[in-house]
């Protein structure tokens, strides 16, 4: 069975990648203030921020790497490493550990063999914590790329699982 996933083709820089990030940076060259907006529109064009396009960044507006890595490090929308094709977050807010998250997580580390913040070898799936969804009633809540699903237990999780497994 043929898993379908084009997400190696994210997790491999490309010259066409480095292109499309000079591209977006053209309208913005020389100016500083408009590092997160391109950091944004970079890493949706690449998947994720590894250090070439950093670099890039940093000569396309004129600012200091380490300016560039301390906006990527510190935001979390911004990430380093390639993701899956589906992005799973557990949410592990006060409601939602109390109701079992870290037994999700432990689920979902034994399962799909990564740990939180990583990606299944086979790019599959990225795996996620965060600290509120806004569904504390809900509790624990699990994010499947955009699909959101309370109330989740190690049983619901398998459904869910296999949903996205399937594809």
């Amino acid at each position: 069975m043929s898993n379908g996933c084009t997400c190696h083709a994210q997790a491999q820089l490309t010259p066409e990648h480095m292109a499309q990030v000079d591209k977006i940076m053209e309208p913005y060259r020389g100016q500083p203030g408009s590092l997160i907006q391109v950091l944004h529109k970079a890493q949706n064009e690449v998947g994720y921020l590894p250090r070439e396009v950093q670099v890039r960044v940093a000569e396309g507006l004129n600012v200091p790497l380490t300016k560039v890595y301390g906006v990527v490090s510190f935001y979390s929308l911004f990430t380093t490493k390639p993701k899956g094709k589906h992005k799973i977050h557990v949410c592990a807010g006060t409601a939602c550990y109390v109701r079992g998250a870290n037994e999700l997580l432990d689920k979902l580390e034994e399962d799909l063999q990564v740990k939180p913040g990583d990606t299944t070898a086979d790019g599959r799936f990225s795996v996620d914590v965060v600290r509120c969804l806004g569904a504390c009633g809900l509790g624990p809540v699990v994010t499947v790329d955009d699909e959101v699903y309370g109330r989740v237990n190690n049983e619901k999780l398998d459904g869910i699982l296999a949903k996205y497994k399937k594809e």
